[in-house]
């Protein structure tokens, strides 16, 4: 599977801009600023139904229109797919495939796997557990059939409850029976969203430790702790046994939202103990193995986006990475970089078709 052609409007930085790609390597080059990662992030749109780096549509809209339009033709075999998305202010999104409405963006998720490298991921180190818990929410959403179905659902329950925490505080009350309306579908929805975690975790574990061996040349030994109380067979008592705390904090106190993955290297925190280097080769590592699994369970080759990544990873990784690219494992790779002569030099000896697309930046009208 691969994108074959991407045509934007009014989306961020481009009023109008029309490319067509190649099926292997596509290096998008230009100075800083002239909307590289733009480009990537109309992909991941397309993809994912939202943007990679900030939470709200309307921030997709170039400045002085009112509205975007992502569209792309993905090609996989024989099969082509026109993919269009469209947001409006103060209108829902739209995502159309073939011309043909979705009912829910959730369906959409899956179809079209994709992984992206970017500069920011050091948060899922570097940060707290929000993170490391959207990052691997964000994989099993492609990856695994329900998933994101159960994890929407469990994420209203919880908002609906906290808020009438929240009320009972203000008013002075407490109605038990209301209050259980929420408690048992939560319960369940945990119960169940655990389950999807921890099997998922068993598939995606022995992927992670082959890439970091692979980048590290297996110098350390590395690991993804997946904690939960929900894994007590005692959770659903556990969970209304803390009503009171609940309502004394007027949020819900237990459930997989507090769920945790712990990253080690040599049996300490990885985020305390481990070098820049080691935290650069766990992330590529959590990628890679995301990539994999993606692979796997959908059975095409997820696209792959590498934004700046030259700049940030040592000669050695890079390496690695184009080893992966020139075997073909990797499909679709869209790679940016500020200089261009140094992209051509990275993958002069690449055997795969590498496509070099120049971005110029868009002068201010």
């Amino acid at each position: 599977m691969w994108l074959e052609k991407l045509h934007l409007t009014y989306f961020k930085s481009y009023e109008e801009k029309a490319l067509t790609f190649g099926e292997h390597v596509n290096c998008l080059v230009g100075e800083n600023g002239s909307g590289k990662t733009n480009l990537l992030d109309a992909i991941y749109f397309l993809t994912l139904t939202k943007s990679a780096f900030h939470n709200q549509d309307a921030l997709g809209i170039k400045h002085g229109f009112d509205f975007f339009v992502i569209d792309g033709v993905f090609a996989d075999k024989a099969r082509h797919t026109q993919i269009t998305c469209s947001f409006q202010r103060g209108q829902r999104k739209v995502f159309m495939s073939d011309k043909k409405n979705y009912e829910r963006l959730s369906d959409h998720i899956g179809l079209f796997p994709l992984v992206l490298i970017a500069p920011d991921d050091t948060d899922v180190i570097r940060e707290g557990s929000e993170e490391r818990r959207r990052f691997f929410d964000g994989v099993l959403a492609q990856a695994t059939e329900g998933y994101l179905e159960d994890f929407l659902q469990y994420n209203k329950i919880l908002n609906n409850r906290n808020g009438l925490l929240k009320l009972f505080a203000e008013r002075n009350y407490l109605d038990e029976d209301l209050l259980e309306t929420y408690n048992e579908p939560l319960i369940i929805l945990s119960q169940r969203i655990y389950h999807h975690r921890s099997r998922f975790m068993e598939r995606f574990l022995p992927l992670f430790h082959k890439y970091y061996a692979f980048l590290s040349s297996g110098k350390e030994k590395v690991d993804v702790i997946y904690e939960s109380e929900v894994s007590s067979a005692d959770f659903p008592a556990e969970f209304r046994r803390n009503r009171s705390r609940d309502l004394h904090a007027q949020r819900t106190g237990k459930g997989v939202h507090k769920d945790e993955y712990i990253f080690e290297i040599d049996e300490v925190t990885l985020k305390k103990f481990g070098s820049q280097g080691q935290q650069k080769s766990f992330l590529i590592a959590l990628k890679l193995a995301q990539f994999e699994l993606l692979k796997e369970e959908k059975g095409k080759t997820p696209i792959l986006l590498l934004d700046d990544i030259f700049d940030k990873l040592d000669d050695r990784r890079i390496h690695k990475l184009i080893e992966l690219v020139d075997t073909g494992f990797l499909g679709q790779v869209f790679i940016t970089d500020a200089r261009p002569e140094r992209s051509q030099k990275i993958l002069e000896n690449v055997k795969a078709d590498v496509r070099f697309f120049e971005i110029e930046k868009v002068q201010a009208s």
